[in-house]
């Protein structure tokens, strides 16, 4: 079958599921550097917005009318931009779904304009990803030459000026890791293939953010050599369930708009409450729970409030009901570990059953639970 015969759109034509935040707001940031401009803001070298307007496109700022994008610890927001105007890179640490890819693409976003320098870390991540390969092509052709050479997001960033994004550094084997040494403490990279002391010099407003989860398989210790040249700052889990609430139903504003089905706040209490209980381990009333080995984050939670929505609006009568939540979190609880399935039945028959008895809400998540934790 081709595109003609299935009467696929033009390339181009249609929505992006999702934009770079320097595309997605860009008219906030227009509005930030015109701030910037009537007050003579100081700006850093290499930054295209002040160390104060970075702060207010990340945490927001109602004078302005920018709005609020990462929600959490707003010191470690501060001390990130100060890091940033430092020598040293930027290390986001944290369990999966605390937002560190979200933060370091706002930061990027908003210090050079620019999000997308990033490199992928995985175990297949090699030393071209890092530094820069070859055009094979014109490499035979003509050898060796700057035509030739493909540059990596590190060398595009060194020589514009830009913040690159590192995401999961710790999955690349140690040996690919290091190669960063080298360019954050001389912020040079050698490309000794053009000729001897060939070399680029990082232009002033180059930086690096890394990322890298503390809880999860297939990752790799850091060299303290690397570790030096970055400064950690821990992401941790929203822990105020209301504000939780709130950031859950702005999530699902944003990601469905007007796909989203009606979700009353007690049903909306339902998800956020089992979320907070077998993330902590433990209900508010101090009722102990058997954590799943699945990290139960705030953006699962919205995921799961996603699935829940469109399974209402399309397969279900239109408004989401505590079932829907109950039937959705089986794919985000159950990955693969089957104890997991013990813990989530265990926590039904005991919390769960035991809120049922007072709430038609929690009664409506019991029934629907039955038979899903097998």
């Amino acid at each position: 079958m081709t595109a003609e015969s299935a009467n696929w759109p033009e390339p181009g034509t249609t929505k992006v599921l999702r934009p770079a935040a320097e595309e997605q707001w860009a008219d906030e940031l227009t509005s930030l550097a015109a701030a910037d401009a009537e007050a003579g803001a100081e700006i850093p070298q290499g930054w295209r917005l002040s160390p104060r307007s970075v702060r207010a496109f990340i945490i927001g700022d109602e004078k302005l009318g920018i709005t609020r994008k990462f929600y959490g610890d707003d010191p470690l927001v501060d001390r990130a931009i100060v890091t940033l105007l430092g020598r040293q890179g930027l290390m986001l640490v944290g369990e999966p779904g605390t937002a560190k890819s979200m933060l370091s693409e706002l930061l990027a976003a908003a210090i050079c304009g620019a999000s997308t320098l990033t490199i992928q870390g995985s175990a297949g991540t090699t030393e071209d990803h890092v530094r820069y390969s070859w055009n094979y092509a014109l490499l035979i052709a003509e050898g060796p030459t700057r035509r030739a050479l493909v540059p990596s997001p590190v060398y595009q960033a060194m020589e514009h000026g830009a913040v690159v994004r590192f995401e999961e550094i710790t999955r690349c084997p140690p040996e690919i890791q290091d190669t960063l040494v080298s360019v954050l403490s001389e912020k040079q990279l050698m490309v000794p293939e053009l000729g001897d002391g060939f070399r680029i010099s990082a232009a002033q407003g180059f930086n690096v953010i890394a990322t890298a989860n503390l809880r999860d398989r297939g990752v790799h210790e850091m060299s303290s050599a690397l570790k030096r040249r970055f400064n950690f700052e821990t992401v941790r889990p929203i822990a105020d369930r209301t504000f939780e609430a709130e950031l859950i139903a702005r999530a699902l504003d944003t990601e469905l708009g007007e796909q989203r089905a009606p979700m009353n706040p007690k049903v909306l209490d339902v998800l956020v409450t089992a979320f907070a209980d077998l993330r902590t381990g433990a209900t508010v009333t101090g009722t102990p729970v058997k954590r799943p080995e699945t990290v139960m984050s705030t953006a699962e939670a919205v995921n799961v409030g996603v699935a829940a929505s469109l399974s209402a609006r399309y397969l279900g009568d239109g408004v989401v009901q505590a079932s829907d939540i109950a039937r959705q979190m089986v794919g985000v609880a159950l990955k693969g570990d089957d104890e997991d399935a013990k813990r989530m039945r265990f926590y039904v028959d005991s919390v769960v059953r035991e809120r049922a008895a007072n709430s038609a809400e929690w009664k409506d998540f019991l029934t629907a639970s039955q038979g899903l934790w097998e």
